[in-house]
């Protein structure tokens, strides 16, 4: 046991100091952002709003999410990654407090979208700078850190969340949020200032390319949207479908989901280096990620069995462990070919994206297609990413063979 525990740290070895900073730092945010998890709740309980008026909250939530993922790769390659950081962590915090102050409709819509542009300016700007502070062979390990903390501090933040709502209402929440994002800009100021900061990797093209005119990254783009919308099933429709057709409770539907969090907790980064000694190339393990969130999919089609369910979210959780971190690292790579910022705030907006399409269209087939027939064209939807990620591999392992390592493919 000790050996396997000494293994599994040992996984962890030869990452930046600054990347356990800037983990440690988005852990605090994340947990910070307890607001959104009771968003809903929110308002129709306090403010007495309908589900559809809470509908268009919520898609001025993902406008607000597209906006602010590309205004901070703007930003970054204007005035860098760390001056956008630290002003997105304290200006969320500001807009975090405000958002109990805002009664009406229109303005509560206007209050959300500007929220989301200060808060999602941060997701480019932390993309550029966990690139910076690694080595080009610890990149996918450090991305995978950083989702180790942001799952973290989605688990802890909806547990704290409740518990303040409980002892003294949503006003809390708010103050809490905006405190804790507060306090991580001033956790950024301290730990990664660039003065005192070791940057492994920063690069700078002086000949950039744009991500708009590269065709092979706006295809992995539409890829990393399909995966998104299928991917996001799970957070939304197929809880419902727990529920309605195989009678699970509101305990043990947390206790599914929470079991996927328990995996990528303990086995995604040693699954991620050992995949990294191996000869796969990125892309590759990409295809490996949609195929596996197209069985999740296709088990629960196949079989009634109650007990499938959870082969299917190990299903989808091992897709998830896969695609993310490489998907990441490959964007990472490709945006050397032009502005750091830019490349990565079009990975962002596809899962923004993604958000703003998927769930709802999720919930639009289910009440008129049925669960099974939604399934399927998840499936189809996941071969298609599969379909695109093949012509991507194709279509660019030409160029890599005569100028990048071989292993980025």
């Amino acid at each position: 046991m000790k050996r396997l525990f000494n293994n599994y740290i040992n996984t962890f070895g030869g990452l930046s100091k600054e990347i356990w900073w800037l983990a440690l730092i988005m852990l605090v945010n994340r947990a910070g952002t307890m607001v959104v998890p009771f968003l809903s709740l929110y308002l129709t309980t306090n403010l007495n709003f309908t589900v559809s008026d809470v509908g268009w909250i919520m898609s001025a939530f993902g406008l607000g999410s597209v906006v602010g993922s590309w205004l901070g790769g703007k930003l970054t390659d204007v005035i860098g990654y760390y001056k956008v950081m630290m002003l997105s962590l304290f200006t969320t915090g500001l807009a975090f407090i405000g958002l109990q102050y805002l009664q009406t409709f229109n303005i509560i819509c206007l209050g959300i979208f500007i929220t989301m542009i200060l808060a999602d300016t941060f997701r480019p700007a932390a993309f550029v700078a966990m690139s910076a502070y690694s080595k080009t062979e610890n990149k996918t390990r450090s991305v995978t850190l950083i989702r180790l903390a942001i799952n973290l501090g989605f688990s802890a933040g909806p547990a704290i969340g409740g518990i303040i709502i409980t002892n003294v209402g949503y006003n809390g929440l708010f103050w809490l949020d905006g405190i804790t994002c507060i306090a991580a800009a001033f956790l950024l100021i301290r730990v990664l200032n660039p003065k005192k900061a070791k940057v492994l990797d920063e690069y700078k093209n002086s000949n950039p390319k744009s991500a708009y005119s590269d065709m092979p990254f706006m295809i992995f783009i539409l890829a990393m949207v399909l995966f998104g919308i299928v991917f996001l099933q799970y957070f939304s429709t197929m809880p419902i479908y727990y529920k309605n057709i195989h009678l699970l409770n509101e305990v043990e539907i947390g206790l599914l989901l929470g079991l996927s969090g328990l995996v990528i907790f303990l086995l995604e980064m040693p699954i991620i280096k050992w995949l990294e000694t191996k000869s796969y190339s990125k892309i590759t393990l990409m295809i490996q990620g949609a195929i596996l969130l197209a069985i999740s999919f296709l088990v629960v089609i196949v079989f009634s069995w109650t007990g499938v369910l959870v082969i299917g979210i190990l299903l989808m959780t091992f897709a998830e462990m896969v695609m993310f971190p490489f998907s990441n690292a490959f964007a990472l790579d490709r945006s050397k070919r032009g502005n750091q910022g830019e490349y990565m705030a079009l990975y962002s907006i596809a899962f923004s994206i993604s958000h703003i399409f998927g769930h709802n269209a999720g919930m639009q087939m289910t009440d008129t297609l049925g669960y099974n027939n939604t399934w399927l064209v998840m499936v189809f939807l996941s071969v298609v990413c599969i379909i695109l990620l093949q012509w991507l591999k194709h279509a660019i392992k030409p160029k890599i063979n005569t100028q990048l390592p071989k292993k980025i493919l």
